[in-house]
Parts: structure tokens; C-alpha cells; sequence
């Protein structure tokens, strides 16, 4: 009778294992959502010259967002650049890049939504008091997977 008895216990305890396995199993950028990784995408170079490549390197911790852009300066060297107040809802991200040239400041808006292995969003900036906006589309580096 106690064999009988402890055998739901049993069905339901395996059960639990088996669930568990499963979602330890799934690597993170696999799983929805998911914005941990490193990011690429292109932009046509100056005056009809060879595209440039901007990379974008990402974490979250909860909500917060956190990561660096590298894209190439002038010359051609890579500059590196903290993102700021950077956010996740969701499938939504947000975050702020700010870039010091020559005293001045610049500040670009990225907002974008993760659709898999693909951002898609905009780019908004402010220069002379007007803002301007502008499409962006990142997608996830194999080698990051």
C-alpha cells in the first residue's frame, strides 16, 4: 500500500527533473529575447568608400543593459564607446551613446526590437537644435552563439 502511495510523488518529482533539465539545457541566445551577444552591422563608407562595419557588444542584467560599440574612426582605428542608461522590455532595448570629438559632445538615441538573431530599430540625433532619425538593423554574430 505505501508503494502505491508515494508513486504521484514520484511521477511528479521526475517530471520536475525532467523540466528542469530542459530549460538549464537551452543556451541564452537561443531563448527569446535574448540580446546578450555581440551584434554587427554596416553603413556606407564616406564619399562612395568601402562600407563600414559598426560592432556592438551587449549584456543584460535584469532590466539594465549594459555593453560597448566599436566602430572605425577616422584613419580607419576602431574607437570604443560605452553605451549608457541602457534598458530591456521585453523584446524592446533601449540605450544612449555618447561620443566626445574636439570639446564637443554627441549624443545618439538606439531603440530597437529583438526579433531573434535580428535588432531592428532607430537612430535618433540631434545636431544645430534639429533632430534627425534614422533606421539601424543589427544582426548577431555567429561567434557568439
Amino acid at each position: 500500500m505505501k508503494f502505491k502511495s508515494n508513486l504521484p510523488l514520484s511521477f511528479v518529482t521526475s517530471l520536475a527533473c525532467v523540466i528542469l533539465l530542459f530549460s538549464l539545457s537551452a543556451p541564452a541566445q537561443d531563448k527569446p529575447g535574448s540580446v546578450d551577444g555581440t551584434w554587427a552591422w554596416s553603413t556606407p563608407g564616406r564619399n562612395g568608400g568601402p562600407d563600414r562595419t559598426t560592432t556592438l557588444t551587449l549584456k543584460t542584467e535584469g532590466a539594465k543593459l549594459t555593453g560597448k560599440v566599436s566602430a572605425p574612426g577616422r584613419g580607419g582605428q576602431a574607437a570604443d564607446t560605452e553605451i549608457s542608461g541602457g534598458k530591456v522590455d521585453g523584446d524592446s532595448i533601449s540605450f544612449l551613446l555618447v561620443r566626445e570629438f574636439n570639446g564637443n559632445s554627441n549624443t545618439n538615441k538606439y531603440s530597437g526590437k529583438i526579433a531573434g538573431d535580428k535588432i531592428t530599430g532607430k537612430i535618433e540625433s540631434t545636431r544645430n537644435g534639429e533632430t534627425q532619425s534614422r533606421d539601424w538593423e543589427a544582426k548577431r554574430s555567429t561567434a557568439s552563439k
